[in-house]
């Protein structure tokens, strides 16, 4: 459950308009389609009914169901979205104080770079692999999701292998796909540090461990499963070198920058 307090609630209630039993513009249709596109949470799901079932207490239960993270997310895409969603009689953008508490929500979140973990390509399996990384640490259990985060890298580092025309054999290991791209970044000049260059070399061997730890650690097989705190420290390596990954595709967004051999 989240760790809203009383006065956070009540002024995410006044900027969403709650007070009449709605969610600023929702429909029951938008409303139950945003919160799954959001979260992957069926909003009318019995365990959301609470006292009349109206939207507001719909929204009233999920923030003391769900957790920091989820309930972050879900606020932080409302905003985001606020130009379509917000009633006439809301702010034209919303208070700096309600975004203050997403960003409170989405920190003490235990991977606050948990929402990187995105595919990378259009495909409807990865987006269910994608997902359910994601919900091991929404259900707070990193130790259960090691094999699928380790099943999600690889299939997000071959395309973007596939990207730069780097061999993708199917026997060819994380660690390998890793350090493959990470040379092609550096040849192609986005990386200006030898610091993070050093850093990211070190995140082959790394990669390389993983290899281990989801053959012999996690429930890919019949093992031993890792402790929750090593598990953790791992998700958090992993998203933080993710969300670094996706900054460097984006500074490559120009066409020139795909000529480096």
């Amino acid at each position: 459950m989240s760790n809203l307090s009383k006065s956070e609630k009540r002024k995410l209630e006044r900027m969403l308009g709650m007070a009449s039993g709605f969610v600023i513009d929702f429909s029951n249709r938008t409303f139950e389609e945003f919160i799954l596109e959001s979260t992957g949470k069926e909003i009318y799901d019995e365990k959301y009914n609470l006292n009349s079932g109206s939207k507001a207490n719909r929204m009233r239960a999920f923030w003391d169901i769900e957790s920091n993270f989820t309930v972050g997310k879900l606020l932080g895409d409302i905003f985001d979205e606020w130009g379509e969603y917000k009633g006439i009689n809301n702010t034209d953008v919303p208070s700096d104080e309600c975004l203050k508490i997403v960003q409170r929500l989405k920190l003490s979140a235990p991977v606050p770079d948990i929402d990187a973990v995105v595919p990378n390509t259009e495909d409807k399996d990865f987006e269910t692999l994608a997902k359910a990384v994601r919900d091991t640490i929404d259900r707070n259990e990193p130790e259960v999701g090691l094999d699928r985060l380790h099943t999600f890298l690889v299939k997000y580092f071959r395309v973007l292998c596939g990207k730069y025309d780097i061999e993708t054999d199917k026997k060819k290991p994380l660690h390998s796909l890793v350090g493959e791209y990470i040379k092609k970044m550096k040849a192609s000049g986005v990386i200006e540090s030898e610091m993070t260059e050093r850093i990211l070399k070190s995140s082959i061997a790394n990669m390389e461990a993983f290899n281990h730890v989801r053959n012999n650690q996690s429930f890919a097989h019949d093992n031993n499963v890792l402790k929750y705190s090593e598990a953790m420290l791992i998700f958090g390596h992993v998203t933080s070198s993710i969300r670094f990954i996706e900054e460097l595709e984006q500074s490559l967004a120009t066409p020139k920058h795909y000529e480096c051999t």
